[in-house]
């Protein structure tokens, strides 16, 4: 991790101080010299780069647990952000529908869901999906309970946070980004700036 700060440093130094040529990615902002003349400075965007303590694993087990956690975010992140627009969506399309209408838009809505993220899903660990739920709280700001809740009925909602306890997990479970998942949302953090 070190090592890649440093390539990229040498790399941001180096392109200050060469002599910039033209490349079709970098934007190009002219600039008037004192003399009259055209002059061309040349811009280029760089990306943030996040510096974090080493982690110190105690054991194997731990450093293991770690890497899993990172796997998880990075294969359940993007679902969570899609999951998200569409929840804002869903809700954008409802609101102005009548109670009939919004049962018919649903059943259609939920069957185009099943068919295009069923497999996908279903090819999930349990470990991955309690990160999906967890994500999902994080970008909706709503826990997974509270979603079933609104779009299906309390029932419905109640019925899975009772096959989620079956399988010791909690649909009511909110994400902490401050406390208890604060790793996750370091290595969400790594991931989205693709440091790691």
């Amino acid at each position: 991790m070190l090592r890649r700060l440093h390539y990229i440093l040498f790399c941001a130094c180096a392109m200050l101080l060469c002599t910039p040529c033209a490349r079709a990615d970098t934007p190009v902002v002219p600039q008037i010299a004192d003399e009259g003349e055209n002059d061309t400075l040349y811009y280029a965007m760089l990306h943030e780069v996040y510096c974090y303590a080493p982690l110190k694993f105690k054991n194997k087990q731990q450093e293991r647990f770690y890497w899993r956690t990172v796997r998880d975010v990075k294969k359940t992140l993007p679902y969570a952000k899609r999951i998200s627009k569409a929840i804002e969506e869903a809700e954008d399309t409802l609101a102005v529908m009548t109670p009939k209408e919004k049962r018919k838009w649903w059943k259609k809505r939920e069957k185009e869901l099943f068919k295009e993220y069923e497999k996908d899903f279903r090819g999930m660990t349990a470990s991955q999906g309690r990160m999906l739920m967890l994500l999902l709280d994080r970008e909706s700001d709503r826990t997974s309970y509270e979603l079933i809740k609104t779009f299906k009925s309390k029932f419905a909602a109640d019925f899975w946070q009772f096959v989620a306890k079956l399988f010791k997990n909690d649909l009511k479970e909110e994400y902490d980004a401050k406390d208890k998942d604060r790793i996750i949302e370091r290595i969400i953090t790594l991931v989205e700036a693709e440091q790691l």
